[in-house]
């Protein structure tokens, strides 16, 4: 039991991971000032191609259900990722996205009845301080805008993740999956075309691997690890694993670009590492007072003599 939910949390834990590696990916390998179009390859092929692949759509109340959990998980916290982080530092935007675990808990206490605990708060707390560590810089500037984006982006994810698991599907994983990402990309595609016009007619060998990786590795594989992990585990529990994003972006602007690191953002990793260790421990359970049985009907029995002493 120990090992199967280990596993469990491991192959949950690859999903923020790989998301960790979509900057890097995006500064790389991709034209630059297009991060809507880059949302919407995320998330409108590698959807169209599940939902192909499992031969399944949505019925009855799933073709609503899917719409609103495209929208929360993916559509809407694009759009607003995407002013966040044109409007504040990425560092700032990190920050006040890694709030999104204490969302997701006072969420899942009021929707889901889950027990909201001292130590739920308190390293969720630890999570958002580590984060800080590790990506906040001194001179960063705030943005209203920005910071209500960022904030909104958080709630909408945390919103997202909670519903997910209130609402299981009865179709295949990867069949809900494809659903919310094509709910997601069709929401998305009239606002990058809005906001970045057409596409660009001309995309280098480099271009096509950036967007590849993101559909294929990016979106359908790591959504269908982050939604199998929702239905398996907590979501307080799936959603602390998210701290993990900024950790491997940092790791990899520190190992492929050469960026150097302080012994402040050391103490950051450290400290996220602890929260994310914190978070997967389940809770105690109170003990239970043991069972009186019953006596048997009839007078009382006296005590048995001691035993004499040797």
């Amino acid at each position: 039991m120990l090992s199967n939910r280990f596993g469990t949390v491991a192959l949950t834990a690859l999903a923020p991971a790989i998301w960790g590696t979509t900057y890097l990916a995006t500064t790389e390998l991709l034209p630059p000032g297009r991060p809507l179009l880059a949302a919407v390859v995320r998330a409108l092929p590698a959807g169209l191609v599940l939902v192909a692949v499992t031969r399944r759509l949505p019925s009855g109340i799933w073709w609503w259900r899917a719409l609103v959990l495209g929208a929360l998980n993916i559509g809407a916290f694009f759009a607003l990722l995407f002013v966040a982080a044109y409007r504040l530092p990425g560092g700032v935007a990190a920050t006040i996205g890694a709030l999104q675990p204490l969302f997701v808990a006072l969420l899942a206490a009021g929707l889901l009845g889950e027990r909201l605990t001292r130590r739920t708060l308190l390293t969720a707390v630890a999570g958002v301080a580590g984060v800080s560590l590790l990506v906040l810089r001194a001179d960063a500037r705030l943005d209203a805008l920005g910071v209500a984006a960022a904030a909104a982006g958080a709630v909408v994810m945390a919103t997202g993740v909670v519903l997910s698991k209130r609402w299981v599907s009865p179709a295949p994983l990867l069949a809900t999956t494809g659903w919310q990402l094509v709910a997601g990309g069709i929401l998305l595609l009239p606002v990058a075309l809005l906001v970045e016009g057409p596409p660009p007619t001309a995309l280098s060998t480099a271009n096509l691997a950036g967007y590849g990786y993101l559909t294929a590795v990016g979106s359908a594989l790591a959504y269908a690890l982050w939604f199998r992990g929702i239905r398996e585990l907590s979501p307080t529990q799936v959603t602390f694993l998210g701290l993990l994003s900024p950790l491997v972006a940092t790791a990899l602007g520190l190992i492929a670009l050469g960026q150097g690191l302080t012994w402040a953002q050391a103490a950051g990793g450290l400290v996220i590492l602890a929260s994310l260790v914190v978070a997967q421990r389940r809770p105690a359970r109170r003990a239970e007072p043991p069972a009186r049985s019953a006596a048997p009907a009839g007078p009382a029995q006296r005590p048995p003599a001691a035993a004499p002493a040797r």
